[in-house]
């Protein structure tokens, strides 16, 4: 049985040992992904939700560098 499984997914592994790559970076985005649905306490839009997606995880510089903020004027 371990045989059979090993011919099924042979490329896979070879390809995994020669680029030395693993599925961490994709379990890390779910993990982070699951905690924004946490924390959105049941969104019932999907396209609110996938705005909370790309605005926590798009990595947005909101205060950039060189950018004019209007002051204080009077009317």
């Amino acid at each position: 049985k371990v045989a059979a499984t090993i011919k099924n997914h042979l490329w896979g592994i070879l390809n995994a040992v020669v680029t030395a790559s693993t599925n961490a970076i994709g379990e890390s985005l779910n993990a982070r992904i699951q905690k924004i649905k946490a924390m959105a306490c049941g969104i019932r839009n999907r396209e609110r939700f996938r705005r909370a997606i790309l605005f926590h995880l798009g990595g947005l510089d909101l205060m950039p560098i060189g950018a004019s903020y209007p002051t204080h004027t009077k009317p």
